[in-house]
């Protein structure tokens, strides 16, 4: 599915994060791994780990990994999650989150520094190339955590609108960290659903996500992307002229590759250029040995 979906235009892979759920799930970085492999030019990362369920100075190491085996096409999104049960199931206060994740990701770079320090005999090594690390989540927490320590910015559950409203706030909260407005790089989750009448589309593409996270389709309607292929790239265009450098398509469909594959071609020779997260380009990274 990574070759096919790569083949299709696909600029980046992303893969969830569930260590316990309703549903099956496979684990996180594993199938990354398995991205990495699969593929020669498309972007592969997190869409969003949740950093708290795990040790820090792990996830530096098999993120090191896959920047090293993608030759430097990974992406380290980040998060703190939505579900009390789950935090419950890992045995980690769900209280305390957000606290947890701001000082895994100062151990995460702890961890990647740690190669530069040649009078230990305990450092991460191989050394990679940087990682770039995303923010996911739309709140204003998420926001000012991605705008003052992170590359990235992935939101979801936003129509333009509110997307273009949060990118302002971004700017700001940037500003006022000491970086530039346009430093951190904007990014965007879309759940569509791609059918030949919007009706059905929409009816297929909540009843699929109602499935996977086990709430009523209705959550849905608001938040998703339905219809013909030409009609879900117009509405994709929006997130663009808002101001996203890089739209995430949740294609929600068990075989979501074909599907992908027309919209693609429906969102122009433009998208192209728009393919994969900007600045994110792959080049060989070299280990020594």
């Amino acid at each position: 599915m990574c070759t096919d979906a790569e083949d299709s235009g696909a600029g980046a892979l992303w893969a969830v994060d569930h260590l316990f759920w309703p549903r099956p799930m496979l684990e996180c970085l594993t199938t990354l791994a398995v991205a990495t492999t699969a593929t020669r030019h498309a972007v592969v990362g997190s869409c969003v780990l949740q950093l708290p369920l795990r040790r820090a100075s792990a996830v530096a190491k098999a993120a090191a990994s896959l920047q090293v085996l993608s030759g430097g096409r990974f992406v380290l999104g980040i998060g703190v999650g939505s579900h009390p049960g789950e935090y419950a199931a890992a045995g980690v206060d769900f209280a305390s989150r957000g606290r947890l994740v701001d000082e895994g990701l100062a151990e995460l770079h702890r961890s990647w520094d740690s190669a530069t320090d040649r009078g230990s005999a305990y450092r991460q090594e191989p050394q990679p190339s940087p990682i770039p690390v995303w923010i996911g989540g739309s709140s204003r927490a998420a926001l000012r955590r991605a705008a003052t320590a992170a590359d990235g910015w992935v939101p979801l559950f936003m129509s333009p609108a509110e997307y273009e409203v949060a990118l302002g706030h971004l700017g700001e909260a940037s500003v006022a960290a000491g970086r530039a407005a346009d430093e951190v790089l904007r990014a965007v989750v879309v759940m569509v659903s791609v059918g030949p009448e919007p009706a059905q589309a929409t009816d297929a593409g909540t009843r699929w996500l109602s499935s996977l996270y086990g709430i009523p389709p209705k959550a849905f309607e608001r938040h998703l992307v339905a219809g013909p292929a030409e009609s879900c790239a117009e509405q994709l265009q929006r997130y663009f002229a808002a101001g996203a450098e890089h739209v995430a398509v949740m294609v929600t469909s068990d075989q979501p590759v074909e599907a992908f594959a027309e919209l693609r071609g429906s969102l122009g020779a433009g998208a192209a250029e728009r393919a994969a997260p900007a600045g994110y380009r792959p080049e060989l990274v070299e280990v020594a040995t």
